[in-house]
């Protein structure tokens, strides 16, 4: 372990919607999740210096938190729950309690010392929110829609007739605000632009990866893959090789960029050469597609990365 790492004082907080459980420097203490506890926590942890603080996604219930850590120049990390519970079940942790899941998350920065997480800006927040609201929104609609294939009842029928349509507003007017939203931004209008430049690629599609994956142009394509979930992880033992699968990811980044390939394999030759090609070659049709996926975010990244890049053609070769 390194210097840097043994100066590091890791504090692990398990968050619920109502409760924050703090597990730091040998204390354990158990808060409301409200302004008085998140101030509480801040103020201890703001008092060791090279303190990181280690916390679980948890759906929206870790935002307020996050946010005061953040303007108290706190490094913290937001990691993934499946990882920290792979962590505890190899330390052969069974019990499940907020205070054990503190003091595993402590544990957990200690031993594998996870990458920062960064703030956003005020604006990338609110971008995000509202690309998630829409896909609340859609899903809403989407079940709503089957549901009222079924009905029978006038009544019933005209009722999610009026709640259909007043779900298509509201989806209308968060796309409105998400394309305002970035046209107010000229380094984010042009991002949105260069993004369009490839085929398959629509505004909104260039909009959710703008508001859930700001790191795409700063990224190795390796790691571009990974962050979206479409790196593919080898499952071999011995003489035995195993069916490739994807995992983990950014899901709204996945989801998008699937419906931007399916466009892409009808609109796009070089990709639609590209997916007859692995069709033919034996590859079942999604993860064919999955393959496209994950080209398409490789170009994508590519070209913000280099304002020089461009794309492949019907003609040649991109360069």
């Amino acid at each position: 372990m390194s210097q840097n790492n043994i100066s590091t004082v890791y504090a692990g907080v398990d968050v619920a919607k109502d409760s924050l459980a703090l597990d730091f420097q040998g204390r354990s203490l158990c808060l409301r999740n409200d302004p008085g506890g998140i101030a509480r926590v801040r103020r201890m942890v703001t008092k060791v210096p090279r303190v990181h603080v280690v916390l679980e996604a948890t759906g929206g219930y870790e935002r307020a938190l996050v946010g005061s850590l953040h303007e108290a120049g706190i490094t913290l990390s937001v990691v993934e729950p499946a990882r920290v519970r792979a962590f505890a079940r190899a330390k052969g942790l069974r019990a499940k309690t907020d205070p054990i899941d503190a003091a595993v998350l402590r544990a957990f920065g200690e031993t594998l010392t996870p990458t920062p997480t960064m703030a956003p800006s005020p604006a990338q927040e609110r971008l995000a929110e509202l690309v998630d609201r829409r896909r609340q929104l859609v899903e809403t609609m989407v079940m709503e829609s089957n549901r009222s294939a079924h009905y029978l009842d006038p009544t019933i029928r005209k009722q999610a007739a009026a709640l259909l349509k007043f779900l298509r507003a509201q989806i209308t007017r968060c796309e409105k605000a998400m394309a305002a939203l970035v046209a107010e931004d000229p380094h984010w209008a042009a991002r949105a632009a260069r993004l369009q430049e490839a085929r398959g690629v629509g505004l909104l599609t260039a909009i959710t990866l703008l508001a859930q994956m700001p790191e795409l142009g700063h990224l190795r394509d390796e790691a571009a893959s990974a962050l979206a979930g479409l790196a593919p992880f080898s499952r071999d033992s011995g003489m035995h090789a195993g069916c490739r699968h994807i995992a983990g990811g950014r899901v709204q980044v996945r989801n998008v960029l699937y419906m931007a390939a399916l466009s892409a394999i009808r609109h796009d030759p070089v990709l639609k050469a590209f997916y007859q090609r692995l069709v033919a070659s034996g590859k079942k049709k999604l993860v064919a597609l999955v393959a496209v996926m994950r080209k398409l975010l490789v170009l994508l990244n590519r070209m913000l990365r280099n304002p020089t890049f461009k794309l492949q053609s019907s003609l040649g070769p991109a360069t």
